[in-house]
């Protein structure tokens, strides 16, 4: 598993490229939101390896007057992913606004499910034809992002499922599905075949692992067994010291060699 830090959320003191410099020196790929106000070719000059990036920057994917939206921006984007190496590009089910939602939906319905997946579908085209993997975020409603329709990870897991394409995956965050559903082992269990990339912070705070209530090692155990070579993403802000929320990252994550053996038999075992 590689391990990826978000550098909108560590080393906020510091301008943006600093961050995204001292995140790689500590041997992690970085993370982007926004790329349209960054310096794109200091970015690249880091030398850092840049694991996603929004995808989009309006739009609902599940509304039929807005979907367009989504895709055109999504083509625009498709150019900084490029020049920086990002292979994964995220979305999610409605357009955010400062985090909060543009157009609040408490309910969803049909339409927005076939609205959904159809979009979900177009922006798998245009991943295919450019090499970048769309992958829809699951979201928490009950605390960071009220009237998100769509939103919990079995939902974008069903919309994931429904596109069928092999570059929509899912961006599964496990802070937010903490909040909305919890039974994370199974959840990564389940929804392992559609994972893109996986994204980390602790409950509650939304802080590093083993600030909150989340048993992350164990996490990492039941990846480890599950095959999981992808990438771990660290979007989470740190309690006290940056480096030191790092390397709590870091050591959630890190598996001993008989911990991995282990891992490898039970994956045997359930593969039997």
């Amino acid at each position: 598993m590689r391990l990826a830090v978000c550098a909108e959320m560590v080393f906020t003191e510091l301008p943006f490229t600093e961050r995204v410099r001292r995140i790689h020196e500590a041997g992690f790929d970085v993370e982007l939101w926004d790329s349209r106000s960054k310096d794109i070719a200091a970015l690249k000059a880091s030398g850092a390896v840049f694991s996603s990036m929004t995808g989009y920057t309006s739009g609902s994917l599940v509304d039929a007057d807005t979907a367009d939206d989504v895709v055109r921006t999504a083509e625009t984007l498709i150019p900084t992913a490029l020049e920086l190496g990002v292979s994964r590009m995220v979305v999610h089910s409605a357009e955010l606004i400062d985090g909060k939602a543009a157009r609040p939906a408490y309910r969803s319905n049909g339409s927005m499910w076939i609205t959904g997946a159809r979009t979900l579908e177009r922006l798998g085209a245009l991943g295919e034809k450019h090499g970048v993997t769309f992958c829809l975020e699951n979201l928490n409603t009950v605390l960071d992002h009220p009237g998100i329709p769509l939103a919990r990870a079995k939902d974008t897991l069903a919309l994931v499922e429904a596109a069928g394409h092999p570059n929509v995956k899912m961006m599964l965050d496990l802070y937010h599905a903490q909040l909305g559903e919890g039974n994370l082992i199974e959840l990564v269990r389940t929804a392992l075949p559609h994972i893109g990339e996986i994204q980390v912070a602790d409950v509650p705070g939304r802080c590093e692992p083993g600030t909150g209530e989340i048993n992350y090692p164990a996490v990492a155990r039941a990846l480890a067994a599950a095959g999981y070579e992808g990438t771990i993403g660290m979007e989470a802000w740190a309690s006290g010291d940056d480096m030191e929320a790092l390397e709590a990252f870091r050591q959630a994550f890190t598996l001993e060699a008989g911990e991995s053996r282990n891992s490898a038999a039970f994956s045997t075992e359930v593969a039997r």
